[in-house]
């Protein structure tokens, strides 16, 4: 019988509304009881001074294999993961070949059990190929185990294939999570298209080109009544569009990258392809409806977006450069500094956006420290200060804009299903 006891620490679980100091024990990769002293042959963790939370889930990860080994593999993602305090990561399917089949939902839940690491779960793709042109066999990937349905960093242009989608997983009671950009109006950018772009002469994405897109959406989910999820939202537009919807009980989430509510588009004056992302920086205005779309609660989720790529890659000029960053392990740090220490959410808030919210929209049983819940747990220092450093990521590729930059609190312990894991 391994028991373990978290003692002293502050216990923020915001699926049950608990925030207090108490011990917690864990037994047998379960969440047994609160307030218990540790026995004479219990391990134990000191957490006075930190954070206990439910385990970190990130709903929006590139692990790039198969096919894309040289920017991540399963098992440098995982690790990744583990280092940034995420207990729980959903991975996009657009590999290659694409997790279209069974059979690659399959290979990437063994290679993620062998790596041991964090708990992975299959997005599979809503398309064949993840190409946009033919429903991809849907029933037989949910029996394959996949939890939700996407062609990750693809927008799906056909409004009908993308309405037969979100009519098809009601029946499996999964969601579609999808990038939403309007190919016509974003192709060929390489930033917001603003001031910004118009003075450095680059080619912009009008904001519109993710507005459109997220109009279409909204209308097919609320047509539909299938569950619609808008990873990657970055525009106010948007932001305001979603707000609505909401108001109006369509089912809708949506999710935000932290880049977005930390750099703008005056970055891309050092023509650096670090900060060429999808959706792009934008300008301070977007910046702070994005902010302010966290604090109302139209944005549910805050999401890693983790798009790794060799450093050969983005080497390349700005606009044959790859869009993406990693982003596992700097989030929950950006989160702190951005968010929490300047009052913008509470750390309940914040850890609902970061745990429990993105098992609830994945239909997963994390993201809760409720007794008998699997003891997935995240121990968080929120004192400490780092600076970020892309040469000691356990990720595969160092892709950050943020090198150099200080940062407020990281993971400390990372536990999965009882055991310890960092």
């Amino acid at each position: 019988m391994s028991r373990l006891v978290i003692r002293g620490g502050r216990v923020i679980d915001p699926s049950q509304g608990l925030d207090r100091r108490a011990n917690l024990l864990v037994e047998n990769g379960k969440i047994a009881a609160y307030d218990v002293e540790p026995g004479p042959t219990d391990h134990v963790l000191d957490a006075e001074g930190l954070i206990v939370s439910p385990g970190l889930v990130d709903m929006h990860v590139e692990l790039r294999e198969p096919g894309f080994e040289e920017d991540e593999t399963i098992m440098s993602g995982t690790a990744a993961a583990i280092a940034g305090g995420y207990t729980s990561i959903a991975c996009m399917p657009d590999t290659d070949p694409p997790i279209d089949t069974p059979a690659a939902v399959e290979f990437i839940r063994q290679k993620a059990s062998r790596a041991g690491n964090c708990n992975v779960y299959v997005v599979a793709a809503a398309s064949k190929n993840c190409d946009g042109k033919e429903l991809a066999e849907i029933g037989s990937l949910v029996e394959a185990g996949a939890i939700a349905f996407s062609d990750g960093s693809k927008s799906i242009q056909n409004a009908d294939l993308m309405r037969r989608a979100l009519e098809y997983c009601i029946m499996f009671k999964r969601p579609i999570l999808h990038h939403p950009e309007v190919y016509e109006l974003s192709r060929g950018g390489v930033m917001h298209e603003g001031t910004i772009s118009m003075v450095l002469g680059l080619a912009g994405i009008a904001p519109a080109a993710e507005d459109v897109m997220t109009s279409r959406d909204l209308r097919l989910a609320d047509a539909t009544g299938g569950t619609l999820h808008l990873m990657n939202i970055s525009s106010s537009g948007a932001i305001d569009l979603i707000r609505r919807a909401k108001q109006r009980q369509i089912p809708v989430t949506a999710e935000i990258a932290p880049l977005h509510f930390t750099l703008t588009d005056e970055c891309l004056r050092s023509f650096d392809s670090s900060y060429k992302l999808s959706p792009p920086l934008r300008s301070v205005k977007h910046v702070e409806a994005c902010i302010a779309g966290l604090k109302d609660g139209t944005i549910d989720v805050i999401a890693s977006s983790h798009q790794p790529r060799a450093s050969e890659k983005k080497m390349q000029e700005l606009d044959l450069a790859p869009f993406g960053a990693v982003g596992l392990e700097t989030t929950l740090a950006l989160v702190i500094t951005k968010l929490i220490e300047p009052g913008h959410l509470s750390w309940s808030d914040a850890i609902a956006k970061l745990s429990t919210n993105p098992a609830r929209v994945l239909g997963i049983k994390k993201g809760t420290l409720a007794i008998g819940a699997d003891a997935d747990i995240t121990i968080i220092d929120p004192s400490v200060s780092w600076t970020v450093e892309p040469k000691t990521f356990h990720s595969k590729s160092a892709n950050t804009p943020l090198a150099g930059m200080q940062l407020q609190g990281r993971a400390k312990h990372v536990i999965v299903n009882g055991q310890v894991k960092f």
